[in-house]
């Protein structure tokens, strides 16, 4: 199918994650090589980012990128062809990408996105020569505003995708910072980046782009509500034509529990029962839990009211006094973690919390835990429900979303097809969540039962191979109507 793209992103896996997002853009050059798509990704030059590049060649130089030198940079690392926007001004600063020491965001966090998402117009418009992309592919708030910059380009530019992964992250900033992104005056318009007075990133990229994703299908048809469109439902009903939701994969090659070294015993799928049984062990012994007849539920998760941790917190009495456990790996909102803490001192042996993130002990608690409890009150598509697949921990999904898409809930038809993957429930809150805890373990005391939908869950087709040739359809799509507009 071919093209050229470029890829525009805040992060990318292996480099710099923060969430989600880091994966797919991480995932998707490898996967669409296969359909002859060429894809390289652009992103900030951290110091991580700067630190991991070997050689990179400068490609592009500016006098000034909103308030200081920049250059682009040329470089492959961990299998990506990358280019950096290498603006020390802007992006040489430890830690989060996004939020200073004190746990706020950048102040200037509106300069180093327009300046991200400028350097991405300019490749659009073969800016280098070596590397003129045919569709500029910008990813979330942070990149957005290329499609904005792009649209007033004079022709020929690059056509033009925004790829939404979490609606709820907008990229809002004040109105005076218009003067200084270097847009035209009718950019500030309702047909175009004002939003509510201000200027929205991710409002304008919506507006302009010629194509819109998001990363499942459900979560295409959720966010053109007003309950899950954050205020942007309206723009998103009025393009509904041009938008498509494309579930994510995962990558089949780190996620997997025949080779994952960070597991304490690998398995494949004739195997799991038994061998499964050691990397429960490890959990127990590394978050301190009692061995225990019932089953081990896990949740690797930000502690946010998004991710339905709250709902949690109040199931957690019914849960260890039905004989299961939980071992939970997250961080995020300050009240949260300490309910989980306090949860854990109150079962000692029953609930164990690491509070923080262990890329190791996340794969570990995928190959050991019975169950993965997702309770999400919105969630685009998610990739932990993936990874339980893989790995035959169990998914108890919210039915939203991409978690709606990807498990076959074990109602009694499923379970006797032997195609249930998971359970589902609906309405998200407490009393449905606490019904699909209690089913969940009385269908772990059949074993037979329970071994089915492990089975089924390792069978599911999680790779980026079938996403991976949507993305090259729609690009080809775009590309066609490009030349013929000429």
């Amino acid at each position: 199918m071919g093209g050229k793209i470029l890829a525009v992103a805040s992060e990318v896996f292996p480099l710099v994650k923060t969430g989600g997002l880091a994966d797919v853009v991480g995932a998707l050059p490898g996967a669409l090589a296969h359909h002859g798509v060429e894809m390289r990704v652009m992103v900030p030059g951290y110091p991580q980012i700067m630190a991991a590049l070997k050689e990179a060649q400068p490609v592009h130089r500016y006098d000034d990128l909103f308030g200081g030198p920049a250059r682009i940079l040329a470089g492959r690392t961990h299998g990506l062809d990358l280019l950096i926007v290498d603006a020390p001004h802007l992006f040489d600063r430890p830690g989060n990408p996004y939020l200073g020491p004190d746990g706020a965001d950048w102040p200037d966090n509106w300069q180093r996105f327009a300046a991200l998402s400028r350097a991405a117009a300019d490749m659009g418009q073969g800016a280098v020569k070596a590397f003129v992309p045919e569709i500029v592919q910008a990813h979330d708030w942070q990149a957005a505003l290329a499609v904005a910059y792009l649209n007033f380009a004079p022709s020929p530019a690059a056509k033009t995708i925004l790829t939404v992964h979490n609606i709820a992250f907008q990229g809002q900033f004040p109105a005076t910072i218009f003067p200084s992104l270097g847009l035209p005056d009718a950019a500030f318009a309702i047909g175009g980046v004002e939003y509510y007075g201000g200027v929205g990133y991710l409002k304008g990229g919506l507006h302009y782009a010629d194509a819109i994703t998001t990363v499942s299908p459900s979560y295409a048809d959720e966010i053109t509500t007003p309950d899950y469109g954050m205020g942007l439902d309206g723009l998103l009903r009025a393009r509904r034509d041009v938008l498509t939701g494309i579930v994510n994969g995962i990558d089949t090659a780190i996620w997997s529990p025949a080779s994952d070294q960070h597991l304490a015993l690998t398995y494949v799928p004739r195997n799991f029962i038994q061998r499964r049984q050691a990397n429960k062990r490890a959990i127990e012994q590394r978050l301190g839990l009692q061995e225990g007849d019932g089953p081990l539920f896990c949740v690797v998760s930000r502690l946010t009211w998004q991710k339905g941790m709250d709902l949690l917190v109040q199931c957690l009495d019914g849960l260890v006094g039905q004989g299961a456990r939980l071992a939970l790996l997250g961080a995020g909102e300050a009240a949260l973690e300490s309910d989980f803490k306090a949860a854990a001192a109150m079962y000692p042996g029953r609930i164990g919390v690491v509070i923080g993130y262990d890329e190791s002990l996340s794969h570990l608690l995928q190959g050991g835990a019975d169950s993965i409890l997702i309770p999400s009150r919105f969630e685009p598509c998610g990739l932990t429900q993936l990874y339980g697949l893989r790995y035959g921990c169990v998914p108890v999904v919210a039915h939203v979303g991409g978690l709606a898409d990807t498990i076959v809930d074990a109602n009694e038809a499923a379970l006797d097809q032997e195609s249930a993957t998971g359970l589902k429930f609906a309405p998200v809150d407490t009393s449905a969540l606490a019904r699909a805890i209690d089913r969940a373990i009385r269908l772990y005391a059949d074993r037979k039962a329970w071994n089915s939908i492990q089975k089924a869950g390792m069978k599911t087709d999680v790779s980026w191979e079938k996403s991976a040739k949507r993305y090259a359809l729609l690009y080809k799509k775009l590309l066609e109507n490009r030349h013929e507009a000429r």
